[in-house]
C-alpha cells in the first residue's frame, strides 16, 4: 500500500510529529484526516488537529488496532468544502479506500454526508451541527439521512438550548426586570447558522425578546459597528457562532464601546487561547465544553492524554487546549469502535458503525476522567445531550503564556453548572 503522509508544517512539533507518523509506513487501515490549519477556523482547527494526529500516533506506537496499524493521511484544506470534497473523492476511491474520515467544518462534513453514507465511511468531525445527528432522515425538522456521521460532544444546537436555559435562570438571578433580550450572532455561513433557528425557537419559549440577528465574519476585523448595534438594541445575551479569533474581534470592540451584554459562545468559541489574546474583554464569557477537564486536572486519564501529548512534545511542557483534548477523545472513540470491529468481521466502514452502538455512557479506556460518557444509538448520534458551562476568567495582565497564565490563576476555565437538555424526539437533526 503506499503511504500518504501525515503532514503538519506549522510549528516547531513538526520534527517529533514525522517521526510519529513516519511510523505508519506499512499500515494497512487507512484513514482521511481533514484539518483546517491555514483558513478561516484555523485558531482552532490547529490544535484540535494536533490532538487527533498525536492520538492516532500514540495509538500506533502501541500496536495500532489489536496489532495492524493505521495509515494516516492529513490534509490541510484551509477550511475550503470544494478542497475537502475533492480530498474525499480520492481517499474514498481505489483499493485503498480509506475505512474511517477524521473530519473538520460543518459546511465540507454536511456536504460530505450523503458520500460517506453512500460509500458506508464513518466519519468523525469537528463539526457538532444538529443536522448530523439523525442517521435515518426522520426528524421532524426535514433533516438528511446521517448513518455514517458521528461528533463527540453536544451539538451545537442542544449546547445552545442548555446555555439559554441557563440565560433564562441567571436573568432571574441577576434581578432582572421585563423580557431578557436575545440574539444570534455569527458568519453567514453553515457552521454558525446551524444552531440558529433551534437557539430562537427556544428562546422565545424561555421568554427572550429575540432581536434580528448580527452578522460578522469568521474572520478578525473591526466589527465596532455589530457592537454599537448590540448596545443601542440593549441586548442581554448574545451567542457567539464564529471561532475565538473573530470572536475576540468583537469581544475587545464591545468592550470598548461599552456593550454590557453576557456573551454564550459555542464549543469553538473560547479557550485558554482565546482568553489570552482577548484580555479582560474576555472575562465572563460563557461556553459549553467537551471535556470534563481542563489541562491540569487531576484525573486518572490526564495521565494518558500527557503521554499522548508527548507525541509532538517531547518535553512535556506543552499546555494543551480544551479543543486539543476533544480532538483526542474523538479519535479515540474511533479506536475503540475499530478495536471492536476488527474483532467482529473486520475494520469495515458498516462494522465501526455497528461498533459505535455497542456501549452506553462511554468513555475510552485511559481517558477516564477526561472525555465525557458518551451513547450512540441506530436511530439517535447525539452522543450526549449534558451540557458542561464554563465561565472564562481574565483577572490580569495577559502577556504572558497560557500556561503560565493558567498556572498563576490569572486565566481560568470555571465551571457553573451542568444543564441536561431533554432529548426530545423532535429536536433530533435540528
Amino acid at each position: 500500500m503506499s503511504i500518504k503522509t501525515a503532514l503538519f508544517a506549522t510549528s516547531a512539533i513538526t520534527g517529533a510529529l514525522l517521526l510519529a507518523t513516519s511510523a505508519t509506513a506499512y499500515a494497512d487501515i487507512p484513514v482521511g484526516h481533514l484539518a483546517d490549519q491555514s483558513g478561516a477556523t484555523s485558531d482552532v482547527g490547529v490544535p484540535y488537529a494536533q490532538g487527533v494526529a498525536d492520538a492516532l500516533a500514540y495509538i500506533n506506537s502501541k500496536g495500532g488496532i489489536n496489532g495492524t496499524k493505521l495509515a494516516v493521511d492529513t490534509v490541510d484544506y484551509g477550511y475550503q468544502a470544494p478542497r475537502a470534497i475533492s480530498q474525499y473523492k480520492k481517499w474514498s476511491s481505489g483499493s485503498d479506500k480509506i475505512a474511517a474520515l477524521q473530519g473538520w467544518g460543518t459546511a465540507d462534513t454536511e456536504a460530505l454526508t450523503g458520500f460517506v453514507g453512500k460509500d458506508e465511511i464513518p466519519a468523525y468531525s469537528g463539526s457538532y451541527s444538529g443536522h448530523l445527528t439523525d442517521p435515518t432522515g426522520k426528524g421532524p425538522h426535514g433533516s438528511k439521512p446521517a448513518p455514517y456521521n458521528f461528533f463527540y460532544g453536544p451539538s451545537y444546537s442542544d449546547a445552545l438550548r442548555g446555555m439559554l436555559m441557563w440565560a433564562a435562570e441567571d436573568w432571574k438571578k441577576q434581578g432582572g426586570q421585563g423580557k431578557p433580550k436575545y440574539v444570534h450572532m455569527g458568519a453567514n455561513h453553515p457552521y454558525p447558522n446551524a444552531p440558529k433557528d433551534a437557539g430562537e425557537q427556544l428562546a422565545k419559549e424561555l421568554g427572550f425578546d429575540v432581536l434580528p440577528a448580527v452578522q460578522f465574519a469568521l474572520t478578525p476585523g473591526d466589527y465596532t459597528a455589530q457592537c454599537l448595534t448590540l448596545k443601542e438594541a440593549g441586548a442581554n445575551y448574545a451567542y457567539l457562532g464564529n471561532t475565538a479569533g473573530s470572536n475576540i474581534s468583537v469581544l475587545k470592540a464591545c468592550q470598548t464601546v461599552g456593550a454590557k451584554v453576557q456573551f454564550m459562545g459555542n464549543v469553538w468559541g473560547m479557550d485558554e487561547n482565546a482568553a489570552k489574546a482577548a484580555g479582560s474583554a474576555a472575562n465572563g464569557v460563557v461556553f459549553p465544553m467537551r471535556t470534563a477537564v481542563t489541562w491540569n486536572a487531576e484525573v486518572p486519564g490526564m495521565k494518558t492524554l500527557k503521554d499522548i501529548s508527548k507525541i509532538s512534545d517531547a518535553s512535556g511542557n506543552a499546555y494543551r487546549p480544551v479543543h486539543y483534548m476533544a480532538g483526542v477523545c474523538t479519535a479515540f472513540y474511533m479506536k475503540e469502535a475499530m478495536d471492536w470491529a476488527s474483532k467482529n468481521g473486520g475494520v469495515t466502514g458498516p462494522n465501526i458503525r455497528k461498533a459505535m452502538y455497542q456501549k452506553k455512557d462511554w468513555v475510552p479506556a485511559g481517558l477516564e476522567g477526561v472525555c465525557v460518557p458518551s451513547t450512540w444509538t441506530d436511530s439517535d448520534h447525539r452522543g450526549m445531550t449534558a451540557v458542561n458551562i464554563y465561565r472564562a476568567q481574565v483577572t490580569g495582565d495577559t502577556g504572558a503564556s497560557v500556561a503560565d497564565l493558567v498556572n498563576a490563576g490569572t486565566i481560568k476555565l470555571e465551571k457553573l453548572t451542568t444543564v441536561d437538555v431533554p432529548r426530545k424526539p423532535e429536536w433530533l437533526g435540528w
